[in-house]
């Protein structure tokens, strides 16, 4: 009998452990794309290892690449599970909303969200606050929504330095295009109103402000095509500088230049940066860059949603820079730290 209890006890035994061994709590693998966090020597010993969510407009550009490498290194300074999940397009508001629902749902204990559209993104964050999450915003601001914190660009002076290096090439009386982004996308928007501040001050002449680029650059290069058809003379292009205000529509209007044989003979500043744009910069083919520091924001993201977790006052906005790199500074040390390091 005794032989018996043991024998009962021993297989109780094992059976435990083994669904200790595989459980590892309930995954959605349709929601999170990447999950990163610290198992162990973080230094906070037995402290709450926090699951946040990190919401980007995209997944695709250097830009938002950048940006979770920043964010996976302070989680993993910070004892985080990061729960990284970008709309697979960067026009897509209803899927960013899903996401959102998604992981206020989930009962996450933080979100961090570059909200595609300043409107259409207020409700879903609302709804987690409703739910005790708190919300940081990185990149792009929400319309009336206060959040835990602000951390993006100053947007309107990036947008004005990308408009003055353009007036200071191209000249009083310069004829220029500006391509924009897209509707409700406030980051970008509020860039374009530095630039066209910019070009009042710098009196040039705006030839065309009306067309956007959209999400990708393969649209970006269609409306950048059109202009050019637009403004094409016999001898070249009709205007004497471009701006565009990201990462996508600065390669589209590049790309779209080169095809036409017009790269580097029309003025052109630019926003963000990736390999192709640097090199274009070295060629002569794109005058400046405004760039930014997107692995600051998602560092400084994760860094003081944790903060405000442990009850930690954190700043409401938190500026991460923008300078304008051309010919003169590109190999900068300061400039070399927020270029792409692949």
């Amino acid at each position: 009998m005794n032989h018996f209890k043991f024998v009962i006890f021993s297989t109780l035994a094992i059976a435990a452990l083994g669904l200790v061994g595989c459980s590892g709590g309930p995954k959605d693998e349709g929601q999170t794309a990447s999950t990163t966090g610290a198992s162990t020597g973080s230094g906070d010993g037995g402290a709450k290892k926090y699951r946040i969510a990190f919401i980007p407009k995209g997944a695709t550009h250097e830009f938002w690449k950048s940006m979770q490498a920043g964010a996976e290194k302070a989680a993993a300074e910070n004892n985080v599970e990061l729960l990284w999940k970008a709309p697979l397009k960067e026009d897509d508001r209803a899927e960013q909303i899903k996401v959102v629902e998604n992981f206020t749902a989930e009962k996450v204990d933080g979100i961090i969200l570059a909200p595609l559209d300043e409107e259409a993104l207020k409700a879903p964050v609302q709804e987690a606050q409703s739910a005790n999450i708190p919300i940081v915003i990185v990149d792009s601001a929400l319309k009336d929504t206060k959040v835990v914190s602000f951390i993006a660009t100053d947007n309107k002076l990036g947008g004005k330095l990308g408009g003055e290096k353009l007036a200071q090439v191209v000249g009083a009386g310069g004829k220029v295009i500006l391509l924009r982004y897209a509707e409700g996308s406030a980051s970008t928007m509020a860039r374009e109103d530095g630039f066209m501040e910019a070009a009042k001050e710098g009196k040039l002449e705006i030839a065309s402000q009306e067309q956007h680029a959209g999400a990708t650059r393969e649209t970006a290069q269609s409306a950048a095509e059109n202009l050019i058809s637009r403004f094409k003379t016999a001898d070249g292009i009709g205007v004497t500088g471009i701006f565009t205000p990201n990462e996508s529509s600065t390669f589209g209007f590049l790309r779209a230049l080169q095809n036409a044989q017009l790269a580097g003979k029309v003025h052109f500043v630019g926003f963000d940066s990736s390999k192709e744009l640097l090199q274009a910069v070295r060629d002569g083919q794109i005058d400046g860059l405004v760039l930014q520091n997107p692995y600051k924001m998602g560092y400084e993201g994760i860094t003081n949603m944790v903060k405000h977790l442990k009850g930690e006052t954190v700043p409401e906005t938190i500026d991460t820079g923008a300078v304008l790199v051309d010919k003169t500074n590109i190999d900068n040390e300061e400039i070399k730290n927020l270029l792409p390091k692949n």
